[in-house]
Order: structure tokens, then C-alpha cells, then sequence
């Protein structure tokens, strides 16, 4: 397996060179939304430790990820009156990764509205903070 690379636009993020949509942050996750969203709502769940992915990080650190994630649903149902939620979490080139920083989505579905493809399109910044600041206000909820 590679090893994890520093420079991915995820630990970017983190360590703020990238500017980023933050809805959610502990001493162990960050979440914020994902700039090509498949969907409205679309957010990343990643670790603060340096992971490539599953294959890559403890499993006491992958629960912390499952976690934010499992918090991110719960905000996202609320927040975008969502029907239900997808969760994907990808793994190497083969297993569909394309940012190797492991991530988890999670996104907010409504019956009858069929995911975009991937990285088919940016979403306005605008947009973005609305959608941000309506997931942030489920999680004070």
C-alpha cells in the first residue's frame, strides 16, 4: 500500500491551507461539505490523524470517524428534511478512493432523487454556506 501523503487536499484542510464549508469539529473529526456534492447537504467526515484509509488507521480511530458520521445523519435528516441517508466510504483506487485521506460521505436522501455523478459539478459558495449553516444549526438542535 502507498503511504499516506501529506500534501492530499484533505490534510490541506486541515491544517487550513484549503479553505473548506466546516459544519462539525472534535478533538479527533472534522466534517464540512463537500464542494461537488452528489447531493444537497453532501458532507465528508474525516479523521484529524493522518490515514490514507481504512487500511491505514486504528480501529479506535476509524470509530471516531463512524461517529461523526453517525452525528453529520442525524443533523442532515433534521436539517434537510431528507427521507433517509447514504453513507460511502471508499478504499483505494479499486475500491472507487480518489482523495486518499480517509473520508467518509454522508449524504441526505430524498425519495425519488437519484444521486448526481461524482464530481460532476462545483456548487456555488453561496449555496454552500446556506447549506452549512442549516447543518450547523441541527447540530446545536
Amino acid at each position: 500500500m502507498t503511504a499516506y501523503d501529506n500534501n492530499n487536499p484533505f490534510a490541506k484542510i486541515l491544517r487550513g491551507e484549503f479553505p473548506s464549508y466546516k459544519v462539525y469539529e472534535d478533538d479527533d473529526v472534522l466534517a464540512f461539505l463537500d464542494i461537488m456534492p452528489r447531493v444537497t447537504g453532501h458532507t465528508l467526515v474525516i479523521p484529524k490523524a493522518p490515514a490514507r484509509n481504512i487500511l491505514d488507521i486504528s480501529a479506535d480511530e476509524y470509530a471516531h470517524v463512524a461517529r461523526g458520521a453517525h452525528t453529520i445523519a442525524a443533523a442532515a435528516m433534521k436539517a434537510f428534511r431528507a427521507d433517509g441517508i447514504t453513507i460511502q466510504q471508499f478504499n483505494e483506487p479499486a475500491g472507487g478512493q480518489v482523495v486518499f485521506h480517509l473520508h467518509m460521505h454522508v449524504m441526505p436522501r430524498h425519495d425519488g432523487v437519484a444521486l448526481l455523478p461524482p464530481a460532476s459539478r462545483k456548487e456555488d459558495g453561496k449555496v454552500l454556506e446556506q447549506n452549512a449553516a442549516k447543518l450547523i444549526a441541527a447540530l446545536r438542535a
